[in-house]
């Protein structure tokens, strides 16, 4: 996987758990930060899981799919999660070894 990847994201604190959406330009810097607690929200509920990922071409386009998924319900937000990755998966893993 490239470095410098825009895209939107769900981190958890755990199955139907709580949930933190974010966009960044740097998948993997970002979710590491997560899992080392660096950060506000996320760190303080504990949201180190990464449940669901959407890669895109350009920032702007991530940034307006991060703002459509947070006015959205938290069962849209499950939905999303649950037709990727039912198991909750944490997908860490994937994006590490770029098999995305």
């Amino acid at each position: 996987m490239r470095e410098h990847l825009p895209a939107v994201y769900i981190v958890a604190n755990r199955r139907n758990g709580t949930l933190y959406t974010g966009v960044t330009a740097h998948l993997v810097q970002r979710i590491w930060q997560h899992r080392e607690g660096l950060g506000g929200f996320s760190t303080r509920y504990g949201c180190k899981l990464l449940v669901w990922f959407e890669i895109h071409a350009t920032m702007e386009s991530a940034i307006a799919r991060e703002k459509q998924i947070k006015v959205g319900s938290r069962a849209k937000k499950l939905a999303l999660i649950e037709a990727d990755n039912p198991l909750w998966v944490d997908l860490w893993p994937t994006i590490l070894d770029g098999s995305e």
